[in-house]
């Protein structure tokens, strides 16, 4: 702990800190220090990112408890909670008061879905998907959902074998719905909210990572989304492509589908954000002139 706490590497007990005479309540108080929760302090200069909050929320439980929902999923290694989220905790049949930043939900675990990350016990991918299946708004548990069956190597229909063990769980209606939406070919966040953009909306469900060769047999270009039938594609344009060398690569790229017979629509964080309407429309559009342009 003396080494820990040194470094600021992670949170700690305040009370056991004062306890052992490591730091005096007025400093633990002070500018040096941040209060993440009741008697839980980091370094000020450590960052309280999602991760340390929860850590933060593991050693509140003390070991009552196990970390869920976006708190697991950012364990996991997924990038699909909000920078801002709760911490959240599952803590079967004992009550731990919420306080602001942490969420607790009471639920039943079983013990084939609680793992390890590190050294915090933390549900598995599979019952996190499952969790925020039932949890977040449509949208946000796809991109959940997509996310954490990447990561965990599961096809999203899998989360079932956890549906069925918990008949009585709240808001258990919701999962269908999201499992018939996931696709984890998607490989960003911001790739899933563009599809459910357009699905969402009635359009025809693209396929994902489409690979397009020439007539030579020559690799071209892998597609975020795409309708073959029509080769028409779908693109979200991320912060790289700003770097002036990746502008030139997406030049060559798109003079080669070009070439080949490919429309290539781009959109950006505003398009799916702000304007998805307008983007679902301009899809929409352009699926038309495809299929009057492949019949005549």
């Amino acid at each position: 702990m003396i080494d820990e706490l040194a470094l600021g590497a992670v949170p700690f007990r305040g009370s056991e800190a004062v306890q052992h005479g490591l730091l005096t309540e007025r400093v633990l108080r002070g500018h040096r220090y941040r209060r993440l929760f009741h008697d839980i302090y980091l370094l000020a200069s450590a960052p309280a990112d999602l991760a340390a909050r929860s850590q933060a929320a593991a050693l509140l439980a003390a070991g009552h408890g196990v970390l869920s929902g976006y708190s697991a999923a950012q364990l996991l290694g997924t990038r699909c909670a909000p920078a801002e989220a709760n911490a959240e905790l599952t803590i079967p049949g004992r009550d731990l008061r919420e306080q602001p930043g942490l969420t607790v939900h009471c639920d039943l675990l079983a013990d084939d879905e609680i793992t390890d990350v590190g050294d915090l016990p933390t549900t598995t991918a599979l019952r996190t998907a499952w969790d925020l299946a039932r949890w977040l708004p449509t949208v946000e548990s796809v991109v959940a959902m997509d996310a954490l069956a990447r990561v965990g190597r599961f096809a999203p229909g899998a989360v079932f074998e956890i549906h069925d063990r918990h008949p009585r769980a709240r808001w258990r209606r919701r999962v269908p719905g999201v499992v018939g939406l996931s696709d984890p070919r998607a490989e960003s966040p911001m790739e899933t909210r563009s599809r459910l953009v357009l699905v969402l909306r009635g359009l025809p469900r693209p396929e994902l990572q489409y690979r397009v060769f020439d007539e030579f047999g020559e690799f071209i270009a892998r597609l975020d989304m795409a309708y073959p039938e029509l080769k028409l594609a779908m693109e979200y344009d991320g912060r790289g492509h700003l770097e002036a060398w990746q502008q030139a690569s997406d030049a060559r790229r798109l003079n080669a589908l070009d070439a080949a017979g490919w429309s290539v629509l781009r959109f950006t964080a505003a398009d799916v954000l702000r304007t998805p309407d307008t983007m679902a429309a301009q899809v929409h559009d352009a699926i038309l002139r495809r299929s009057r342009h492949r019949l005549s």
